[in-house]
């Protein structure tokens, strides 16, 4: 979906608001830490930084006047505990150290239908190596869609690199969804699963 341009979503701008515009290494402190990638305009994380002040929350979207928008909630919200990055996915491995992240968040990625673009995907192995090396040993991953057969596969990939503890095929409403996830439950069901780490997969690795 094409997002409306804004005319004040610049780098300069966004940086100006504590939002990271060019990769670099973060220094997270002892709290939970917890990562979405894709966070749109950010309906999901800031309410589970609002609700979770004493957790760190991470958004990173590559759009950058989305990414203005998630700025906005953040200082309305008056969210200290929760960073902004303006970056691409591909890059997350030189924002944060290994095993420093408690949760990634996966809501309604791309699903790159064609055979050919499957490797754009955020499930695909590539990204899952990524998120095995970076979450504790106890981390988790969520991901959330409305596309089932982005789903199916991608219960193929996870289930070689975490132990899939849940998978909902009629996901129930929660306090915590995505602007798209609301207009889409009109629609149809909303599929998620999570997976832990597996200690031997990281050992793999």
């Amino acid at each position: 979906m094409r997002q409306k341009k804004v005319k004040y979503a610049t780098k300069e701008i966004l940086e100006s608001y504590g939002v990271i515009v060019e990769p670099k290494r973060l220094n997270l402190d002892e709290k939970r830490t917890y990562l979405e990638i894709g966070s749109g305009k950010g309906q999901f994380i800031t309410k589970l930084a609002e609700d979770n002040p004493n957790d760190i929350f991470i958004a990173i979207e590559v759009n950058i006047n989305v990414c203005f928008r998630i700025m906005e909630k953040k200082e309305a919200m008056k969210l200290d505990n929760l960073i902004i990055i303006l970056g691409d996915a591909s890059f997350i491995h030189l924002y944060f150290d290994l095993e420093s992240i408690d949760g990634i968040y996966l809501n309604f990625s791309d699903p790159w239908p064609k055979a050919k673009h499957h490797k754009r995907r955020l499930t695909y192995p590539t990204f899952l190596k990524t998120y095995v090396s970076l979450l504790k040993n106890n981390g988790f991953l969520q991901f959330r869609t409305d596309h089932q057969p982005l789903f199916q596969e991608s219960i193929e990939y996870i289930e070689n690199y975490f132990h899939i503890t849940e998978v909902e095929n009629n996901l129930s409403a929660s306090a915590y969804m995505t602007e798209y996830e609301i207009k889409k439950r009109a629609i149809g069901p909303i599929y998620q699963l999570i997976g832990k780490v597996e200690k031997h997969v990281k050992e793999g690795l």
